[in-house]
């Protein structure tokens, strides 16, 4: 059977505040033609499916409207989704009646029965192949909270947490999966492979640069990919926004998120990842490259001063028959050695009537060597400091030379605007 293998869409993002929203539509277009063209049996979202707990109520319709498409255009899809450290695990679950009437299961919450255990049979699904028939299992494991995890006490025959484990985190979350691994294969029937997903920091993986949020919970940030059962076939992991293997395995992998997140991807080629099972046989991985429907730009390629970044702003070549959704992002990166308080406007006059949206304009400051005003100072002294002083010393310790006149003159009105010299 054929499973797609996608993460992190982060529906109702904005970049430095700019809307999304097409470029998303754009993905979920392609990727309703690619769920056709690759016969596809089921679809595996890891995670992070919206960008906030509390996503707009377009980009809920996005999503719905996306999956009943889906859904029309091939009837056998199966679709399951589990969530990340951003969705809301109660607000994805909320239609799940509806849902799973045509074809998905959202697993939003780690379930317990009535006694208070983990309901393990909410957290494996069936995987049907293109007739209907259950040929693999999924692990659908959302992002763990500590509150998600096996009472340690009563799984470890009464040991407690405290003075067994060294990470309770990391601990519990291994007991998680391999307790759903062990129902899985008493589920399985001969030759049907077991998936697992996940939404975590593997160990030995990396982050993309500004653009994931920190997860550290207790003394974890990375967990260790030992905590897979050495019998998965494959593990679709969701949370990081570079696609990779983990820890070198060609089993265990991050697809990446379709969409540039931050200026840091420009030069990445965004992805998703097709897995071919076939019973006891390693899980076969085909990367397909996702379309960027809008560009970003970093201008110039490395930061310079002022007036060479304001230069290739001025010869910058850009497609004037671009709809204006489809205009391109651009930093523009800045060396500075002091401040330039008419930098933006001089930026935005040069891109007036360019197709191009200004995102942000990225400063990067000159090293200065050590200012030679570095023995401390007494309380007296300290005390008998004004204000324009201790501006004029934190500026030559800043920038290595004396503060101009018009910078000193604004710090003065600044003061006085906020009552810095009243009694």
């Amino acid at each position: 059977m054929r499973l797609l293998h996608t993460s992190d869409w982060h529906l109702g993002q904005t970049l430095h505040n700019h809307d999304r929203t097409y470029e998303h539509q754009c993905f979920l277009d392609w990727l309703a033609d690619t769920l056709v063209e690759e016969r596809i049996d089921v679809l595996l979202i890891a995670g992070d499916i919206f960008d906030t707990a509390n996503p707009s109520s377009s980009a809920q319709r996005q999503l719905y409207r996306f999956l009943q498409q889906a859904r029309t255009r091939a009837p056998h899809l199966q679709v399951v989704v589990i969530a990340g450290n951003h969705d809301s695990p109660g607000r994805l679950e909320a239609p799940t009646p509806l849902l799973e009437a045509h074809g998905t299961i959202v697993v939003g919450n780690v379930p317990r029965r009535g006694d208070g255990e983990i309901d393990l049979e909410r957290l494996l699904v069936p995987l049907s192949d293109h007739d209907g028939n259950t040929a693999a299992w999924c692990l659908a494991v959302p992002f763990l909270r500590p509150g998600d995890l096996p009472r340690l006490r009563a799984a470890e025959g009464g040991q407690a947490a405290d003075d067994s484990v060294r990470d309770p985190y990391e601990h519990g979350t291994a007991l998680l999966y391999r307790q759903a691994h062990a129902l899985a294969r008493e589920r399985a029937a001969e030759g049907q492979p077991i998936v697992a997903m996940g939404h975590c920091h593997m160990a030995r993986s990396q982050p993309s640069e500004d653009s994931e949020r920190r997860i550290v919970i207790g003394g974890s940030e990375a967990l260790p990919v030992g905590m897979f059962d050495a019998g998965i076939a494959y593990a679709a992991l969701g949370h990081l926004h570079l696609a990779q293997r983990v820890g070198g395995l060609e089993h265990v992998r991050y697809c990446g998120s379709p969409l540039p997140l931050s200026f840091s991807e420009v030069g990445y080629r965004h992805q998703v990842l097709r897995i071919d099972l076939d019973g006891a046989n390693p899980a076969v991985v085909t990367p397909l490259y996702v379309p960027r429907p809008v560009q970003l730009l970093r201008v110039p390629a490395l930061p310079a001063p002022p007036e060479e970044a304001l230069a290739a702003l001025e010869a910058l070549a850009l497609d004037a028959d671009l709809p204006q959704q489809a205009w391109p992002y651009l930093e523009v990166r800045v060396l500075l050695d002091g401040p330039e308080p008419g930098l933006r406007a001089r930026v935005e006059a040069i891109l007036a009537g360019k197709p191009v949206r200004l995102a942000k304009i990225e400063p990067t400051r000159k090293l200065v060597a050590a200012s030679s005003e570095t023995e401390a100072l007494s309380l007296d002294q300290l005390a008998q400091l004004q204000p324009d002083d201790i501006f004029r010393r934190l500026w030559r310790q800043k920038y290595g030379d004396e503060a101009p006149p018009d910078q000193i003159d604004a710090f003065a009105e600044l003061f006085h605007a906020v009552g810095g010299d009243a009694p």
